[in-house]
C-alpha cells in the first residue's frame, strides 16, 4: 500500500513512485524508481506478482508502509514526456468517488488501446493529399478527366479547397481509394505526411442566423472564460448545429483553443464531421469513436493531447480526452440515453462533461429538441441557462404535421392501416421519399406455436428470440445468442409455427408487394454492419436513390433529408406501459425526433402514427408539437412518485449462475444499508427486470434519497465491507449510481 504521494515532477535516483495501475482494489502501488528519471503522468511498466503492467506515475514518497527491501522495481518509463496530467487526475478522481469504481481502473481505461499495452506503441502515420504543382497550374482542370469519371472529379473538386486527410476523403465516397489512385497515376495529386496545422482562415460560407439562433450564440460569447451551462432547446431542424459552428467560429479564433464536440453515436460522427470540415477546413479536427482502428484511436488522441487538434467530435469516452486548451464543450442529443457507459465504470458522458466544464472553468451547451427532465429543471431553478429555438431554421419550412391513426378500429395489412398506405402512394406519384419508423429489426418479434402458444425462448436469457428470416436464424437482441429456426414445437410437437409480429424485414417485404416499382431500403444493425455501408445508405438517400426508408432508430436522430415528406411510426404502444419510470420520456423523445425527419426543407412534412391508444397524453402532446407542457406533466408525475431528478437513485445489482447466491449477497448488502442508512431509502432485494442475460441470474437492491451527498456518503461506507465479504466471491456484482436501466 502506498503512503500519502507528493507531487514533485521528478523522481530522484531509487526513489518511492506511487502508481496507478488498472486492478480493482482501492489503492496506489509503491514502487522504486531505480535508475529511472521518472515523471507524474508518465506511463511505466511494473512487475505486478508473477505478470508485468503498465501503470501511471502519480506521485513519489518519503516513505512507504512496506520496508524498502520488499519493494519492486519499475522495468521501464514508455514515454519521454507525461501523457496524462492534473486536469486529468482530478477529473477522474472526481469519477472513481462518485461512480464508487476503483481510481486505477478508471484512469488506464480512458487511454487507447495501444497506450495499455506493454508492447510500444508507434505513432500512426497519417497521410494527406494536395493538388501537384502541375493540377495547379493547369487552367481547367476539371475538364481533363471523363465526365463519366464522377468520382475522381469529386476528389478533384475537395483538393481544389485544400490539401485533405484520408479520413476526410473517405467521407466523399466509398470508392474513393480506386479514383484516388487513378488520379495519382496522372500525376494531378500528390501524397505527403500529414501534421496539424494552424489555421489561416475561415471561409466564409456561415448561414445568415435568425433572431433567436442570434441570441443564443451571443448569449454564449458572453460567457467565454468562466464556467456556465447552456441548454440549448430547439425543435427539430432548428439550426442547433449552425449555432455550434458560429459559437466555434469564434471561440477558435484564439490561438490554440480547442473545442470538445460529444454526440450519442457513432453513427452520427460522419455527417457533423462533413460539415464541421466544410466549415473550418483549415482547423485540425479529429474524431474518437469505436470505428477507429487501435492505430487511427491512438493518433487522433494523441493531436488531442497535444493540441495539435483544434476540434475533437467523438462519442462518450472521448469526453475523459486530454485537452491542454479546452475553451468550450458541446453535447449534442444531450437527451440520449446512449452518453450512460452500462459496464464497467457506468459514468454518464453528459454529467462528466459538466464537472469537467466547471473544473476547466470554460462553457458548456448542452443541446436537444427533447432535452432530459434533469437537464430541464436544472433550467427550471436556474442551474442552466435556457435558450429556445421554436422555428425550423430553413426559410419556408414548418414543423410537420402530425396525426395519430387508431388502430383500434382501422384494419391492417400486415401491419400497416389503409391510410397509411395511401399516403406512401401519394409521396411516391409525387417523387417524394418517405419513412417508415419500426424499433424492431428481424423479420418478426416471435415464433408461436398455434397449437399450445409456446414461443421461441432465449436459452440464456429471460427474452424471447427474434425470428431473423433472410439468416434462417432466431436471435436474442439482449445477450446475442442464435440458433436455427426450429422447424416444430419443442413443447408439443406441432409443424405449424408462425412468425408474429412486425419487424423490419418483413415489413420490407410487404412494402416491396405493395409498391413493386419503388425503391426501398432497410436500415438496420443487420443491414449496416459494414463499416461504410450507413453512409453509402444516405449518399444514396441524398441521391434520390430511395424512395422509402424502412429503419430502427438508426434514423431518428440528426439526419436531414430534404425531400422526405412522410414519416409513418408503427408499433410504439409497449412502451406506453413499461414499468421503466423513464420509458414515456424516452418515447416522447423518440417519436419527436422521428417526427422531425419530415418537411425539414421547404415541402411540407407529414408524420402518422399508428396507435391503440390516441388518447394517450404522449400522443396528444406529440400531435400539438408541446414538449414543454408534457415535460411539466412528467415532472408532476417524476415529484409525487419521488422519482429523479427530485431524489437520487442508485442500484446494487449482482448476478450469478444460481440466484439464490445472488439473494444471498443482496440480503448482506440489504441488512448493512439497513443498519448504516441515515436519510437514504433501500428497497428489498428483487429480480431485476430482465431477470436472467446471457446466462446469468440477476437481482438488485434500490437506494433512493432527496439528497445526493447522504447516498454518496452511504454508497462509500458500504463498498468495502462487500467487496471483503466471502459471498462477493460467489457473484459479479456493480454500483450503478444514476442508473438508467432497471
Amino acid at each position: 500500500m502506498s503512503s500519502s504521494p507528493n507531487h514533485a515532477s521528478n523522481a530522484s535516483q531509487n526513489q518511492i513512485v506511487n502508481v496507478a495501475l488498472d486492478v480493482p482494489l482501492e489503492r496506489l502501488f509503491d514502487y522504486l524508481s531505480g535508475n529511472l528519471s521518472l515523471r507524474i503522468g508518465q506511463r511505466v511498466e511494473v512487475p505486478f506478482g508473477n505478470r508485468k503492467m503498465v501503470g501511471i506515475v502519480m506521485g513519489f514518497s518519503q516513505h512507504s508502509d512496506y520496508a524498502l527491501d520488499k519493494l519492486k522495481t519499475i522495468s521501464r518509463s514508455f514515454d519521454d514526456e507525461p501523457i496524462l496530467d492534473e486536469t486529468t487526475f482530478r477529473l477522474m478522481r472526481f469519477c472513481a468517488d462518485y461512480y464508487q469504481y476503483p481510481f486505477g481502473q478508471a484512469l488506464l481505461a480512458i487511454l487507447p488501446a495501444r497506450l495499455r499495452q506493454l508492447k510500444p506503441a508507434p505513432m500512426l502515420r497519417i497521410f494527406a493529399y494536395r493538388l501537384s504543382p502541375e493540377a495547379l497550374k493547369c487552367a481547367q482542370l476539371q475538364q481533363q478527366i471523363p465526365a463519366r469519371q464522377v468520382v475522381q472529379r469529386k476528389l478533384l473538386l475537395a483538393l481544389q479547397e485544400g490539401e485533405k486527410t484520408e479520413a476526410q476523403l473517405k467521407q466523399l465516397s466509398s470508392v474513393w481509394q480506386k479514383a484516388l489512385m487513378a488520379l495519382m497515376a496522372q500525376g494531378w495529386v500528390e501524397k505527403f505526411e500529414w501534421q496539424a496545422s494552424a489555421p489561416t482562415h475561415f471561409p466564409l460560407n456561415a448561414q445568415t442566423l435568425n433572431a433567436e439562433q442570434q441570441a443564443a450564440v451571443t448569449g454564449v460569447l458572453a460567457q467565454l472564460s468562466q464556467f456556465q451551462a447552456f441548454l440549448l432547446y430547439g425543435v427539430t431542424g432548428s439550426g442547433k448545429t449552425e449555432v455550434y459552428m458560429q459559437i466555434l467560429q469564434q471561440v477558435l479564433q484564439k490561438p490554440d483553443s480547442q473545442a470538445l464536440i460529444l454526440v450519442p453515436e457513432i453513427n452520427l460522427t460522419p455527417q457533423l464531421e462533413a460539415r464541421f470540415r466544410q466549415r473550418f477546413p483549415h482547423i485540425p479536427l479529429v474524431t474518437l469513436h469505436s470505428h477507429l482502428s487501435d492505430g487511427e484511436r491512438l493518433h487522433h488522441w494523441h493531436q488531442a493531447q497535444t493540441g495539435r487538434a483544434r476540434i475533437v467530435i467523438g462519442t462518450r469516452l472521448s469526453v475523459f480526452t486530454p485537452m491542454p486548451k479546452l475553451a468550450i464543450i458541446i453535447v449534442d442529443e444531450e437527451h440520449d440515453a446512449s452518453f450512460k457507459q452500462q459496464d464497467s465504470m457506468r459514468y454518464h458522458a453528459r454529467d462528466i462533461a459538466l464537472v469537467r466544464a466547471q473544473q476547466a472553468n470554460v462553457p458548456i451547451l448542452l443541446g436537444s429538441a427533447t432535452p432530459s427532465l434533469e437537464s430541464w429543471q436544472n433550467a427550471e431553478t436556474g442551474k442552466f441557462k435556457r435558450m429556445v429555438l421554436p422555428q425550423r431554421a430553413v426559410e419556408n419550412a414548418s414543423l410537420p404535421s402530425i396525426y395519430t391513426l387508431n388502430t383500434a378500429t382501422l384494419p391492417l395489412q400486415n401491419g400497416l392501416s389503409q391510410p397509411l398506405i395511401q399516403a406512401l402512394k401519394v409521396r411516391l406519384e409525387r417523387g417524394e421519399q418517405s419513412l417508415l419508423f419500426i424499433n424492431r429489426r428481424g423479420y418478426a418479434p416471435v415464433l408461436l406455436c398455434s397449437a399450445c402458444h409456446w414461443i421461441a425462448p432465449c436459452s440464456r436469457c429471460s427474452s424471447r428470440l427474434v425470428v431473423h428470416l433472410k439468416q434462417g436464424k432466431l436471435r436474442c437482441h439482449h445477450c446475442g445468442h442464435e440458433q436455427s429456426i426450429v422447424r416444430q414445437c419443442p413443447s408439443c410437437g406441432n409443424a405449424d409455427l408462425q412468425v408474429t409480429g412486425q419487424g423490419t424485414q418483413r415489413l420490407e417485404e410487404t412494402l416491396v408487394k405493395l409498391f413493386p416499382q419503388a425503391k426501398i431500403a432497410r436500415v438496420d444493425r443487420d443491414t449496416i454492419s459494414r463499416k461504410d455501408a450507413l453512409s453509402d445508405l444516405l449518399d444514396k438517400v441524398h441521391a434520390q436513390e430511395i424512395d422509402i426508408l424502412v429503419g430502427t432508430q438508426i434514423l431518428a436522430k440528426g439526419h436531414d433529408f430534404p425531400n422526405l415528406t412522410l414519416v409513418g411510426v408503427l408499433d410504439t404502444d409497449s412502451a406506453l406501459f413499461s414499468p421503466d419510470f423513464r420509458a414515456s420520456e424516452r418515447l416522447f423523445a423518440q417519436l419527436m425526433q422521428v417526427a422531425g425527419r419530415a418537411g425539414r426543407a421547404d415541402k411540407a412534412g407529414e408524420v402518422l402514427i399508428q396507435t391503440s391508444f390516441p388518447e394517450h397524453p404522449l400522443f396528444t402532446a406529440l400531435v400539438q408539437q408541446d414538449y414543454a407542457n408534457y415535460a411539466s406533466k412528467l415532472m408532476e408525475e417524476r415529484a409525487i412518485a419521488s422519482f429523479p431528478p427530485y431524489t437520487f437513485m442508485a442500484l446494487i445489482r449482482a448476478e450469478a449462475t444460481q440466484y439464490r447466491d445472488v439473494d444471498a449477497f443482496l440480503q448482506l448488502a440489504y441488512a448493512q444499508v439497513r443498519a448504516q442508512a441515515k436519510q437514504v431509502t433501500c428497497y428489498p432485494p428483487m429480480r431485476a427486470q430482465m431477470e436472467r442475460l446471457k446466462g446469468m441470474e440477476r437481482g438488485q437492491i434500490v437506494l433512493q434519497s432527496q439528497q445526493r451527498g447522504a447516498l454518496q456518503k452511504l454508497l462509500s461506507q458500504l463498498i468495502a465491507p462487500l467487496r471483503e465479504s466471502k459471498l462477493a466471491s460467489r457473484v459479479r456484482w456493480h454500483v450503478d449510481v444514476d442508473p438508467m436501466e432497471f
